[in-house]
């Protein structure tokens, strides 16, 4: 099983990697620069064989990183749309650089328009990301999100449309978040629940596209649609919700990071961890 943690990259990419060791973590996802601003500093060759240097002395273990919260491919404002495509495809050439397989994202928000136009537009930009960057192989997994404001992404059905019209359907699967999908009507609080949500799922979408999870409690109730995120087993979900998930066979393999509130002594993350472990025995 492989479960691990966002971690900063203060001070370098490759300091991601002392701090997953220090919380003895098997998964990892980093952002690559800094999220929150447009501007994208140069990722030297020196850097990316830190990066390289570094995850080899950690394992071969996964990673996946995640792009800026200021993205949104379904606008329909010029300036917007224009520099989140160039931003995108940097994000994905970054990776590709990096040798990260995995690009998680939200799935925009169309401000206003309507899901189904939103879904046209996303769909059309994310292809013309795709192809602007120049990458190859790199996945975009696409995140479950929480249905707040005009955010797309909340219902598997939404998720399988994006794919659907994408020009690049091999390059699309789904990041997993257990926060976001409670908050938007997704219970997997007891095996009944968590069996007919992934049931959905593998119908709606195709439990072969799920490659990577976001393990976070939420601190609001059931169907709230609003993305507040809280330490494992003190949450709405609990214990209980967790146990199901990292006791499927079937998810053994996919890489699973917390997201959880933490301090610079990451001992949260430990606690969290450490009691996803013993949920898994």
């Amino acid at each position: 099983m492989f479960l691990g943690s966002h971690m900063s990259i203060a001070g370098g990419l490759h300091m991601a990697f002392e701090r997953i060791r220090r919380v003895g973590g098997t998964a990892l996802q980093i952002f690559t620069r800094n999220q929150r601003q447009w501007k994208v500093p140069e990722l030297t060759d020196y850097d990316a064989e830190l990066f390289a240097m570094a995850w080899e002395q950690w394992g071969d273990y996964p990673i996946a990183a995640h792009d800026s919260y200021l993205i949104n491919l379904a606008s329909d404002k010029p300036d917007l749309l224009s520099r989140s495509l160039l931003a995108f495809a940097e994000e994905l050439r970054r990776i590709e650089k990096l040798s990260v397989p995995y690009l998680v994202t939200h799935p925009g928000s169309h401000l206003g328009a309507g899901a189904e136009e939103g879904i046209r537009r996303y769909a059309a930009n994310l292809d013309r990301a795709i192809e602007d960057s120049g990458t190859a192989g790199a996945m975009v997994l696409l995140e479950t999100t929480a249905g707040q404001g005009t955010n797309l992404g909340s219902t598997f059905e939404e998720l399988a449309a994006i794919i659907d019209a994408s020009a690049h359907p091999d390059r699309l699967g789904v990041c997993y978040d257990t926060c976001h999908t409670f908050a938007a009507g997704y219970d997997i609080r007891t095996p009944e629940a968590y069996a007919a949500t992934f049931d959905a799922f593998d119908r709606i979408i195709g439990i072969d596209r799920l490659k990577f999870f976001h393990l976070n409690d939420t601190k609001n109730e059931f169907g709230s649609h609003k993305d507040r995120h809280e330490h494992i087993g003190r949450g709405e979900i609990g214990e209980a919700g967790f146990a199901n998930i990292v006791r499927d066979p079937r998810f053994r393999d996919i890489p699973m990071t917390l997201e959880t509130p933490k301090d610079d002594d990451l001992q949260d993350d430990v606690r969290n961890l450490t009691l996803l472990r013993s949920l898994a025995k």
